[in-house]
């Protein structure tokens, strides 16, 4: 470590390179590294400098100042922009600054099968994810709208986007993750909870079901719940047989036919059961979702990004960007340590401002993607290195202290960048699907303070919405292996497999960041300060309760994975999921290492997973 000019301490290397490690100089060279000119860039410097005046290009005559203040934030990993914008900012060729998009609902025909399946794929060859709602597409078994034939159901057609992600990565193009999502009341319900029991099947799909209230309602009180699907031309039923449901892609509830009912509880336990034994699919408390989204006047929301950390609307998009708040901590592992809670707000507002621009900068697989992402300026400013932050200031995850600190940090981030989304408006404009008395009205918006509200009134604001947490695996790993997102530590050391320029699988022993920091301090300390709690040694309840005090100040959503063991209880591992929904949470994810999956990361000794297969 190391003193700078400005006082605050450096976390850098003290050689003055900005990798500590080899695997992180690995993960540039192979993922982020680009060539300019016929040279290649010769360290991250040249790729921090590419970027920052990429994004400041549309600032007109003023892109000189942003240049700088880009640049700055980039410097010593402060500000890690999503894995799209660090590969493709500044470069010429066909590809997208965002990470991953949510698909146009299906049409339920052959045609519009075909068309969002086309869709789909020139989404992911430009290197981007996608989300899919499937619910739209009639049940197994009932009759195919004027064909005479008899429809194969989603889970079928699953398969199809699935082999379609398959060839393309067999072409080459960048691993492009996808999320299919079904509605809990959908006749094939129980065919997608069981999906990836069979194995090899949707390997390229994260699934999550969408919850509903009613759903939950129903459970807890042990009632019968109906699987429906809205009435075509022809359908008849009795009036007892058919329920108004705003289904999606529909304008307003539309009557729905009665396919059968079913215990709620049982398809609960369905649910849990195979998340317990094949780790998916994830929930989704879709009304949830929707009542607290800014834009609840204009759309309604079914799916999300692969990784969940952003509900969006059909053509809606990914614009990510995280804070290293490792890069923050004052004096760490000392009785001074603090967090310079000023500069946080600083870097906040001027990354606000970064992925704004983002959106004038990137090109677009499909116009209609274009189109719906400068309707609604959306962007996803997030949190990384929370655990390594908290460890560094001497706070257990699970403490009451740690919640707080997160919470300080957040809502300091979460008021800077709307402030910022404020004055942008006021200078640029707002988001075209800004409309002031019902964006106010909105439950989230509620509870912002009043001198925001009052600004949003006067002035209007440039992005819909502005916070969200991704897991930011990668470029977590990129950063001298920080803690990623609002994860506490995973393991004080670890391997990692990573793919190499010949794309085989190299080994690397990896020390997390806090961790070996604090080693360099205490060379001769024979055991661990306690703060240094690892994700296996924390109770569900305490990773619940992180992500819940921390969900109320985002926008969006947060990508949190809980880990717990092997040998849990189905119904302890069930009671995790009721207890999120309790906790007000948009979604859960728990992982629990089985036969199918393996485990997805792992202590020192054993592999784990590439890092092609995460979030970046």
């Amino acid at each position: 470590m190391a003193t700078n000019s400005d006082g605050r301490v450096s976390i850098t290397p003290s050689n003055g390179g900005p990798f500590q490690t080899a695997i992180c100089k690995q993960i540039w060279r192979t993922k982020y590294r680009r060539e300019r000119g016929g040279q290649p860039e010769s360290s991250i410097t040249d790729t921090w400098d590419r970027v920052a005046a990429a994004l400041a290009a549309p600032e007109g005559e003023d892109r000189e100042r942003w240049n700088r203040l880009f640049r700055r934030v980039l410097q010593d990993f402060q500000f890690l922009p999503a894995g799209r914008i660090l590969a493709g900012a500044g470069m010429t060729h066909r590809t997208t600054l965002f990470n991953c998009f949510v698909m146009d609902f299906i049409e339920d025909s052959l045609e519009g099968i075909c068309e969002q399946l086309k869709r789909g794929a020139q989404t992911m060859q430009w290197g981007g994810g996608i989300g899919c709602d499937f619910s739209t597409l009639r049940p197994h078994g009932a009759e195919a709208s004027g064909a005479g034939t008899l429809a194969s159901g989603p889970v079928s057609f699953m398969r199809v986007w699935d082999a379609m992600c398959a060839t393309l990565l067999s072409t080459g193009a960048r691993r492009g993750a996808m999320m299919g999502t079904l509605r809990c009341d959908h006749p094939d319900i129980e065919a997608f909870i069981d999906a990836k029991r069979e194995p090899g099947a949707l390997t390229n799909f994260n699934l999550s079901v969408q919850i509903t209230d009613e759903f939950m309602a129903a459970a807890a009180n042990h009632e019968t719940f109906p699987l429906c699907f809205p009435m075509q031309d022809g359908d008849s039923g009795k009036s007892q047989d058919v329920k108004l449901i705003h289904w999606p892609g529909r304008s307003e509830a539309v009557p729905c036919r009665i396919f059968k009912t079913v215990p709620a509880a049982q398809l609960w336990q369905r649910i849990m059961a195979a998340a317990y034994e094949v780790a998916e699919p994830g929930v989704l408390f879709v009304d949830r979702i929707n009542q607290l989204n800014n834009l609840h006047y204009c759309e309604h929301l079914t799916s999300t990004n692969p990784c969940g950390e952003v509900p969006l609307p059909p053509y809606g998009a990914c614009n990510l960007g995280s804070i290293n708040l490792v890069s923050f901590v004052d004096a760490p592992f000392s009785r001074r340590a603090s967090l310079r809670v000023g500069a946080l707000a600083q870097t906040a507002a001027v990354t606000t401002r970064l992925l704004d621009d983002v959106i004038d900068v990137s090109k677009y697989p499909l116009p209609q993607q274009a189109e719906q992402v400068a309707a609604s300026r959306r962007i996803g400013l997030g949190i990384t290195g929370l655990g390594d932050a908290l460890a560094m200031l001497g706070h257990r995850y699970d403490s009451e202290a740690a919640r707080g600190i997160a919470q300080t940090t957040l809502r300091t981030i979460r008021d800077a960048a709307y402030r910022a989304s404020i004055e942008l408006a006021a200078a640029k404009g707002s988001f075209p699907l800004f409309d002031r008395a019902p964006y106010l009205d909105g439950a989230y918006t509620g509870t912002l303070p009043d001198d925001i509200r009052d600004g949003i009134a006067r002035c209007g604001i440039r992005n819909s919405h502005l916070l969200s947490i991704a897991p930011a695996g990668t470029i977590s790993l990129l950063a001298n292996n920080i803690s990623n997102g609002i994860e506490p530590i995973f393991a004080l050391e670890a391997q990692r497999r990573i793919l190499n320029a010949a794309g085989e699988f190299e080994s690397h022993r990896v020390v997390d960041r806090a961790f070996s920091l604090w080693r360099e301090q205490n060379p001769s300390a024979v055991s661990v300060p306690e703060q240094f709690v690892t994700a296996l040694e924390l109770v569900p309840e305490a990773h619940l309760a992180m992500q819940a005090a921390l969900q109320p100040l985002v926008d969006q959503s947060i990508s949190k994975t809980i880990n717990v063991p092997e040998d849990i209880s189905p119904q302890d591992f069930g009671s995790i999921y009721r207890r999120a929904f309790e906790l007000g949470l948009k979604g859960c994810t728990v992982f629990r290492p089985n036969p199918v999956t393996g485990a997805v990361l792992a202590p020192a000794r054993i592999q784990c997973c590439a890092p092609e297969r995460e979030g970046d």
